[in-house]
C-alpha cells in the first residue's frame, strides 16, 4: 500500500439532503477547522457549545482528541475499532503511527456513527447480502484480540462500521423477524433494519451477551428510555444486541457525546451527575429529557452499572432541530476505576446510593424524581427474574445479584467520597 498522509479532509452532512458541513485542514501539526458558507446558511449546530456556527477558521481548544473538536472525534472507533483499523493498515506496511486523527476519519468515510461523513473515503466497503454467521465472527475477533492471525482484520472492519466502545463488535442490517443478518453498510434492504451485535472479550463471562440483554430489560422497566434490543441465540452462546438510534430506517440521525460536546476525556472519571443533567438542561432546554437523565443516573447507580463514563452519554438532534439525551446503552454490570463509580454522584463516587440520588433530584427540582427513583428501585429489586428470562447463568445472577444487595446497602450510609 502506498501511503500518503491526509492533510485535507471535506465534512458532510448525511441527515436528509447531503451538505457540505466544511473542511479539516492539518497544517503545522495543528487541526483546523472551517465552515462552509452555504452551511452557516443552514442553520444546523453540529456542536453547539465547541463550534459555534460562524465564519471564520477554528482550532480545538485543547488536545484532547488528538486536535480534533470533539464532534469530530464522535466519528472516530474507539477500541476495537481502533484495533482492526491499525492491524489492518499495517498488514498493508503502515505503520500505525503514521496515521493522523484525519488520516483515521478518511477512514471512516461515509460509514461512521451518526451523520457526519468525510472525504476523501477511505473506508472498506461490504455489501453482499451473505448472510452473516455470529459464532464464526466471535471465534475470529478472538483471534484478532489474541493478535494470532491477520487472515480476518479487514473482514472484521468492513463489519465494524467505525463503531465506539472497547468490546468486539459489528454494525449489521436485521430483519424484522431476527432470523437474517447481513451486511450493514449498504443502501437499507426492505424489511431490514440497522443494528449493533457484540461479541464478549477474553475478559467477559461466557454469558456477557444475556447478561446485557437481562440489563436492557430491567432498564426498561425502570422507565429508562432504550433502544429496541434482542439475544441472537445460537448453539454456542447468546449474543447481544441493539438496534441503532442514529437511524431512523435508511436516514442518519446526527449523534454527539457528552464527551465531545463539552470536551471531558473519558478516560478521566471527573464528572458528576449534577454536571450532567446541567448540560442536559442548558443543550435541549426540556425538563423531560433531564428527567431521562436522572432515570439513568438511577439506574447505573442501583443496578452497580459503574462504566458511567462521558462516552457513555449521548446526545441526538431529530431532524436538525431539536436536541434530545439519546436512549441509553453500554448498561451492563460492571466495575468502574478502582471499583468506583465513573461519574459521580453530588460528589460521592466510592458508594453513592438512594441519598445522593435524591438529593440530585432535589437539586435540578424535579418533581418527579421521587417516582422515578421509586421504579428503578422496584426494576432492579427484580434482578433474578430478569436473568432468568435472558438465560443468565445461576453463578453470574448470584453474583450480580450480591452486588446489587450491596448497593443498597450502601445506599443507608454515606461513604468516603471520591
Amino acid at each position: 500500500m502506498t501511503f500518503s498522509a491526509t492533510d485535507l479532509l471535506s465534512v458532510y452532512w448525511e441527515a436528509g439532503e447531503r451538505r457540505k458541513v466544511g473542511r479539516l485542514a492539518l497544517r503545522q501539526r495543528r487541526i483546523l477547522f472551517e465552515y462552509d458558507p452555504g452551511f452557516l446558511a443552514s442553520g444546523f449546530e453540529i456542536s453547539p457549545f465547541q463550534l459555534p456556527l460562524q465564519a471564520g477558521v477554528f482550532t480545538a481548544p485543547d488536545t484532547i482528541f488528538d486536535g480534533l473538536h470533539g464532534v469530530f472525534n464522535d466519528s472516530l472507533p474507539d477500541g476495537w475499532g481502533r484495533l482492526l483499523l491499525e492491524r489492518t493498515v499495517e498488514k498493508h506496511g503502515v505503520r500505525r503511527g503514521q496515521l493522523n486523527a484525519l488520516d483515521r476519519l478518511a477512514y471512516v468515510g461515509r460509514s461512521g456513527m451518526g451523520a457526519l461523513s468525510y472525504e476523501p473515503d477511505r473506508s472498506l466497503e461490504a455489501g453482499d447480502d451473505a448472510p452473516l454467521a455470529l459464532d464464526r465472527l466471535a471465534e475470529e475477533s478472538a483471534i484478532v484480540l489474541a493478535g494470532e492471525t491477520e487472515d480476518v482484520f479487514e473482514d472484521l472492519l468492513r463489519l465494524n462500521g467505525s463503531s465506539a466502545g472497547a468490546r468486539p463488535k459489528i454494525v449489521a442490517q436485521v430483519s424484522a423477524n431476527k432470523a437474517r443478518i447481513v451486511h450493514g453498510h449498504s443502501d437499507l434492504r426492505p424489511g431490514f433494519e440497522h443494528w449493533m451485535i457484540k461479541f464478549g472479550s477474553s475478559q467477559d463471562p461466557r454469558d456477557i451477551g444475556p447478561i446485557e440483554y437481562a440489563y436492557s430489560l430491567m432498564a426498561r422497566e425502570a422507565g429508562v428510555e432504550v433502544p429496541e434490543t434482542h439475544l441472537f441465540r445460537t448453539r454456542k452462546r447468546g449474543y447481544f444486541g441493539v438496534k441503532r438510534f442514529d437511524r431512523r430506517g435508511g436516514q442518519r440521525i446526527h449523534m454527539h457525546s457528552l464527551s465531545g460536546l463539552i470536551h471531558a476525556d473519558h478516560r478521566v472519571p471527573a464528572l458528576d451527575y449534577n454536571l450532567i443533567l446541567r448540560v442536559v438542561w442548558v443543550l435541549t432546554k426540556n425538563i423531560a429529557e433531564v428527567e431521562k437523565a436522572y432515570a439513568l443516573a438511577c439506574f447505573n447507580v442501583l443496578a452497580h452499572n459503574r462504566d458511567d463514563h462521558a462516552k457513555n452519554f449521548s446526545f441526538v438532534l431529530y431532524d436538525a432541530v431539536a436536541w434530545a439525551f439519546a436512549p441509553a446503552y453500554d448498561l451492563t454490570f460492571s466495575d468502574g476505576p478502582g471499583g468506583e463509580q465513573s461519574s459521580m454522584v453530588m460528589g460521592e463516587g466510592r458508594n453513592p446510593g438512594v441519598e445522593q440520588l435524591k438529593a440530585l433530584g432535589k437539586e435540578h427540582i424535579l418533581k418527579n424524581a421521587p417516582g422515578i427513583l421509586a421504579k428503578v428501585q422496584e426494576a432492579v429489586s427484580r434482578w433474578r427474574q430478569h436473568a432468568a428470562a435472558a438465560g443468565v447463568t445461576a453463578k453470574s445472577t448470584k453474583e450480580i445479584a450480591g452486588r446489587i444487595g450491596a448497593t443498597g446497602e450502601n445506599s443507608r450510609r454515606t461513604g468516603a467520597t471520591r
